[in-house]
């Protein structure tokens, strides 16, 4: 005779309880995806969207092009590493908030660029960005101060472009504007303030960001440096109504000299920084 054993009334209980569980979720929409918000609050700024017509002209302004690799700080929504992506740039975007971290990576897959671009959790003081060739942000004013030190450090000739703010006496090297917006370009200046030995005589610079002035003496003759300025690497000023272009290489410069119909090479090593 078989013996059929009644369930146990605990073992009904959490069969009925598992079963409603299971309705439940069912019936529970799926969790909704993160969205940022504009003025949304970040750990140093608020959050606003950089307008695409903006970002467009400031990766114009910075020439980048698929030898770059461009670096986003505060990367929010992700649109300008995803931009750079698109011209064929290697990009990194680097955000505090983990949410808009997640939310990028998922816009950049679905723009097909999923392995193709990184946004890392980190922040802009504690992260070496020195690797970006092209380094984009829109922060405030007294964050762009801050990291001003840090970006001049970068090799020179680095592009940096900053939307609406600038970086106080570092003054831009270009400007544009679209609808309003302003988009600001620095090219990161070499260091030449020090004591120049040429070949003819001793060349003194003093420098203040990309502009540049001092002395030339030749012999018993001291003439001013005027008209100087550095855009990255690359040098120019005059003195004694000669016209010098170089390129500066840490210690050394190499260039051109030309005064009226004559053009001559000339160069210089650095003996005393200033």
């Amino acid at each position: 005779m078989n013996v059929i054993q009644r369930p146990r009334p605990r073992v009904v209980a959490a069969a009925l309880l598992w079963l409603a569980a299971a309705a439940l979720a069912q019936a529970q929409p799926a969790p909704k995806e993160y969205e940022p918000k504009p003025y949304q609050e970040g750990k140093d700024v608020v959050w606003l969207p950089t307008p695409q017509e903006l970002v467009n002209k400031m990766l114009d302004l910075a020439k980048v092009t698929a030898r770059d690799y461009v670096i986003d700080l505060g990367s929010g929504d992700g649109r300008t590493v995803i931009t750079a992506a698109k011209r064929g740039a290697r990009a990194m975007g680097i955000e505090y908030n983990p949410d808009m971290v997640e939310y990028s990576t998922r816009a950049a897959a679905k723009e097909g660029l999923a392995g193709k671009v990184r946004f890392m959790k980190a922040d802009l003081f504690e992260t070496d960005f020195s690797d970006a060739t092209v380094v984009t942000m829109y922060l405030l004013p007294d964050i762009n101060l801050k990291l001003r030190p840090k970006i001049l450090e970068l090799k020179p000739g680095t592009r940096v472009v900053s939307h609406a703010f600038d970086m106080g006496e570092w003054k831009p090297d270009r400007t544009e504007t679209v609808d309003g917006k302003t988009a600001y370009l620095w090219i990161v200046p070499a260091k030449v303030a020090g004591v120049w030995q040429l070949p003819q005589g001793e060349l003194t610079l003093r420098q203040d960001f990309q502009m540049i002035e001092g002395t030339l003496k030749t012999g018993d003759r001291t003439v001013p440096v005027s008209s100087g300025r550095l855009r990255g690497d690359q040098i120019r000023f005059s003195a004694g109504g000669a016209e010098y272009s170089g390129k500066v290489g840490g210690n050394s410069i190499e260039g051109g000299v030309k005064s009226g119909d004559n053009q001559s090479k000339w160069s210089a090593i650095r003996y005393h920084r200033l």
